[in-house]
């Protein structure tokens, strides 16, 4: 387990390896960190803006990683021109580097404080769609129903968690608080989280109940959204649940 000792040497060297390439004409630090939010359990996310090609720029930052810093192993997440090359080290710390065109360094969310160069003007960065949660969720649904009755109990346990994740989302959503990765639940009030403990699967002897659960919660999450739409449904959802 790392310390936050360590977490703040690495963070200030990465820094300093940043300022010191005059590839890399901006950083940023993003995350709970940026927010002055992060405790014991936080990892490291920094941004750094990067001119011309960025893959000379991040293929160096993955040699130090590994070479001075103990990275274990990578993944890559892909948004839009940005590449999030993620390190997991051997003290379980996970480091999160961005790198970014020069043209598109900026903030899209409150998490990104600027700690060199220059960041341009960005559109914040829009929360997910309730239509599209709504469908996603009745879809869903139609799932859980038709694999209990294929008798495919580890499939129907996946949906019904599926209809919880984007239902929940939905109450994030109403609420202004982030949906997604489950970033927001914590946050939401007790009297919205404690009924959808009753769609916790207890056992794939035990399917029916949280369906039945999750499915009024989420015909009361498109009453918020759409009256008309939840009339048109809910006698549908209540079927595949019944």
């Amino acid at each position: 387990m790392f310390t936050t000792g360590e977490r703040d040497l690495l963070r200030d060297n990465l820094i300093t390896a940043a300022r010191a390439d005059d590839r890399v004409t901006g950083a940023a630090v993003t995350g709970s960190a940026a927010l002055g939010a992060e405790d014991e359990w936080s990892d490291i996310d920094l941004a750094f803006a990067v001119s011309g090609d960025p893959g000379p720029v991040l293929a160096d930052f993955t040699t130090r990683m590994y070479r001075d810093h103990d990275a274990v192993h990578h993944m890559d997440v892909v948004f839009e021109r940005t590449v999030f090359r993620v390190f997991l080290l051997a003290n379980t710390l996970q480091v999160d580097l961005a790198f970014w065109p020069e043209a598109d360094f900026g903030a899209t969310t409150p998490k990104f404080r600027l700690l060199f160069g220059t960041a341009n003007d960005r559109e914040p960065a829009p929360p997910p769609d309730a239509r599209r949660l709504i469908d996603l969720a009745w879809l869903h649904a139609l799932h859980v129903r038709s694999s209990i009755e294929r008798g495919r109990g580890w499939q129907a346990e996946y949906m019904i968690g599926r209809v919880r994740e984007h239902t929940l989302a939905l109450a994030c959503v109403r609420h202004g608080l982030p949906a997604g990765e489950g970033r927001g639940l914590d946050q939401l009030p007790t009297n919205v989280t404690r009924p959808f403990e009753e769609t916790l699967v207890g056992g794939l002897g035990d399917l029916g109940r949280p369906f039945r659960a999750v499915t009024e919660l989420f015909i009361g999450e498109i009453e918020r959204v759409d009256a008309d739409l939840a009339v048109r449904l809910a006698p549908l959802l209540r079927e595949l649940a019944s």
